[in-house]
């Protein structure tokens, strides 16, 4: 059964989400904040392009790895401390990228934050359920979403200046420092959401059992990789920003915002709409709207790329209401998979967030470097990302088309 929302947890709802999403916004400024930089670091470091790409295919595969412990630790051990020991990981990561001397000792500090930077995000995710029933849940994840959508946004904008006026070392540091003030922040406000009568021994044996039982569910993979296709159509353009940004749409380092304001804003509009229908439309109904906006915005953005040279704003129109499609989507998918396993919230969290984190692995490092010097091979792969998405969620309908209907 769902859980009641616990109206008398301490930390009010609002500030709760708050925290939750400044952990999750650590994913996205450790990739954001130095792609500005990309062309001076390489250059510093004696790097080529490749290899400064390889920064961040490297981050987000170990970051994908990491998924698969990050919640299946936290239904053994609490949540609070693997949020914490993460952070600390993600804190000493970010140290040794500000200090590293050459692009391999760069390599191996980002695959450290990779590996601990996810804890917040999946950990959270499963507090949330811990806490909540369906409707607040979906409200409360939204409320996430929303706040999270500002780290893009804001993200490349920060770099930008930090490496203008000083050096793209003190990108990491400012890292290091928003990470530190986190670890105090949550020691002190986020109290524990799992019992210890609602743990799982950590032993091997029923670990196994765990990801044997939600690893091999059919619907559950199917709804994974709907999240990770959805919102890596998106994503596509934010890994390739390094080169569509100059290259495509004639920008500057300082300008990046023109790619990515619009569609976080986007991301964040879809959170929003999101939480406004929770309890009056069904998760799967929430679902399906969402859809509507992403194949509509994906088809305008093909029919784009192939009539028209790409500049702003008119480039941009079609990934904002992408976006809105995939923000809108995302909390109702997610936690219809935390549904599917109430008792291993944390494990469903994890393994989700690694098969998602495994198509983001893939577009980075493989996708994104094949496709990001041409608009219409953007587009066609935007298409064919959103369109496996769609498969996804459209074949687990079919093996499960009756429950979801309902508002709840």
């Amino acid at each position: 059964m769902p859980p009641k929302s616990h109206a008398h947890h301490a930390t009010p709802p609002w500030v709760f989400a708050l925290l939750l999403a400044a952990l999750a916004m650590l994913g996205p400024f450790a990739i954001d904040t130095y792609i500005p930089a990309f062309t001076g670091m390489g250059r510093d470091l004696g790097a080529s392009t490749l290899q400064m790409q390889q920064t961040l295919s490297l981050y987000l595969a170990a970051f994908a790895f990491m998924f698969l412990f990050h919640g299946a630790l936290s239904d053994s051990f609490g949540r609070k401390p693997v949020i914490v020991v993460g952070l600390v990981g993600f804190l000493i990561g970010s140290i040794g990228c500000a200090l590293s001397p050459n692009i391999g000792t760069l390599l191996i500090f980002r695959v450290v934050q990779g590996l601990s930077v996810g804890a917040g995000m999946v950990v959270g995710r499963a507090m949330i359920r811990d806490l909540f029933n369906d409707t607040d849940a979906q409200k409360l994840m939204s409320m996430v979403t929303l706040w999270f959508g500002i780290a893009p946004a804001i993200a490349p904008i920060i770099g930008g200046y930090l490496y203008i006026w000083f050096g793209w070392h003190a990108i990491f540091w400012f890292l290091a420092i928003i990470t530190a003030l986190l670890i105090v922040v949550i020691l002190f406000s986020i109290h524990e959401t799992l019992p210890d009568d609602k743990r799982h021994a950590f032993r091997p044996s029923p670990l196994f059992a765990g990801y044997r039982e939600v690893g091999a569910n059919v619907p559950f993979l199917l709804l994974s990789l709907a999240v990770g296709f959805n919102f890596n159509a998106f994503f596509l353009y934010f890994m390739s920003a390094p080169v569509y940004v100059p290259e495509s749409l004639k920008l500057g380092p300082q300008q990046f915002a023109w790619l990515f304001i619009p569609g976080i804003t986007g991301i964040m509009v879809g959170a929003f709409i999101s939480g406004r229908v929770a309890g009056k439309l069904s998760l799967a109904k929430t679902v399906s709207y969402s859809y509507r906006f992403m194949v509509v915005a994906a088809s305008v953005n093909l029919v784009y790329a192939f009539t028209f040279e790409p500049s702003v704003p008119w480039a941009i129109i079609p990934l904002f209401f992408y976006a809105v499609g995939s923000a809108m989507a995302m909390p109702s998918l997610s936690l219809i998979v935390l549904d599917m396993f109430p008792t291993r919230r944390g494990m469903a969290a994890s393994l989700q967030g690694f098969v998602s984190g495994i198509v983001n692995a893939v577009v980075a490092g493989l996708v994104s470097p094949a496709v990001s010097h041409s608009p219409k091979w953007l587009a066609i792969t935007m298409v064919l990302l959103m369109s496996a998405g769609l498969v996804c969620w459209l074949a687990y309908r079919c093996l499960q088309p009756k429950p979801l209907d309902v508002a709840r």
